[in-house]
């Protein structure tokens, strides 16, 4: 009896001895996957001729911004999106709908609620929409579309983001 129990305990000594070698020698992510950059040149193109309103996209972003998604869908009332990794690792989205404002407000925001905040952003007046998940600013009316700057990041990057939009 003693010998079968000294067996097993020296086999299942052996067993985690092989699985711990094995798991040094086989390679470990550490941390976050790294960013995938994408192109969104040829969709702003596309956007831009097919749209019924002037689609806004950023110019003059540092390098540090790293656009991560895009999608233009004619036949859900000329949408516009624009996603992009900010500096501090949170996420901004420039989103544009010929659409109903306040639906489409409410879908991009994840429920973000309007402020009475409102501020200046080169000739425009832009309100603050606070929520549980993304906050917002919001340019409502531009030539039939609504104009919306959201994410995670902070009503500071979503500012900087904003600036930088130019419609052509």
């Amino acid at each position: 009896m003693q010998k079968t129990a000294r067996d097993m305990i020296l086999s299942l000594a052996l067993i985690v001895l092989a699985a711990g070698v094995v798991w040094l020698f086989i390679p470990h992510e550490d941390g976050e996957p790294p960013v995938q950059r994408v192109d969104y040149r040829v969709d702003l193109l596309t956007a831009r001729r097919a749209a019924s309103y002037p689609v806004a996209a950023p110019e003059g972003l540092p390098e540090a911004w790293k656009p991560t998604s895009v999608r233009f869908r004619g036949e859900d009332a000329d949408a516009w999106h624009l996603g992009f990794h900010a500096p501090d690792g949170q996420y901004v989205a420039v989103e544009q709908s010929a659409g109903k404002r306040g639906p489409f407000i409410e879908d991009v925001t994840q429920g973000a609620e309007r402020t009475d905040a409102t501020q200046r952003i080169g000739d425009e007046t832009w309100t603050r929409y606070e929520g549980d998940h993304y906050d917002a600013l919001v340019l409502e009316g531009t030539e039939g579309s609504t104009t919306v700057v959201t994410g995670t990041a902070s009503f500071g990057q979503l500012t900087t983001m904003a600036q930088a939009l130019r419609t052509e």
